[in-house]
């Protein structure tokens, strides 16, 4: 029988996820949109909160290139290409429809100038884009995840960011996983790849379901 899904309470102390988001400022009209037909659709964004650690670390590097394995509907895609007014962001997804609407919510975010949208595996496309990064973000097909760790990581510049989520994984990350669970092994993996390696320094962020924050050396 499947475990089910752990609460953000399992994570953090009960009710400290909705007092953050209670502190949060509102958001203009296409994010809250964006949110609103997530929660709707059960489409998986990051939401306001991490989107907020995105756009902070995008600033703290000055990031000029940027680019996001998994983008669905582009919510993440918007937070990134604000904080930095003059970055080339790339988007890319597996879904046709995703990226169709994700180039409305562009246009009418005021971004869609800067942003490259890519539609196949994020991986092949990611080793097709030539030139160095200074911010990747992962959001992608969970068992993926050390691959993509190890395709990810040469491609940033020294000091840019390698950014994940889902890194706590509902904290399923604690539990044996079951035999034709493919994911949450897969993140246990990554997350001893990211703090054992030699190439990067690694914090994982207790907020919403984790974030792996990856500087390269």
């Amino acid at each position: 029988m499947r475990r089910p899904m752990l609460d953000m309470k399992d994570i953090v102390i009960e009710g400290i996820d909705d007092y953050l988001l209670g502190l949060l400022p509102g958001r203009d009209e296409v994010l809250r949109e964006m949110e609103e037909r997530a929660d709707r659709e059960q489409i998986p964004i990051i939401g306001p909160a991490v989107g907020r650690v995105l756009y902070q670390y995008a600033q703290l590097v000055g990031a000029k290139r940027i680019f996001e394995l998994g983008s669905a509907i582009g919510y993440s895609t918007i937070w990134l290409a604000r904080a930095c007014p003059e970055a080339e962001v790339f988007y890319t997804d597996g879904n046709p429809k995703n990226a169709e609407d994700a180039k409305g919510y562009f246009e009418r975010a005021g971004v869609a100038g800067r942003i490259t949208a890519q539609v196949g595996d994020a991986l092949d496309l990611l080793q097709k884009t030539e030139g160095e990064f200074d911010l990747i973000f992962n959001d992608v097909d969970k068992h993926d995840y050390p691959r993509v760790f190890k395709l990810a990581v040469p491609r940033l510049r020294k000091g840019g960011l390698f950014i994940t989520d889902n890194a706590l994984w509902s904290g399923r990350v604690l539990k044996q996983p079951e035999a034709d669970d493919r994911n949450t092994p897969a993140i246990q993996e990554f997350n001893r790849l990211i703090y054992f390696s030699q190439e990067v320094f690694s914090t994982i962020l207790p907020l919403r379901d984790g974030v792996a924050v990856c500087q390269k050396l």
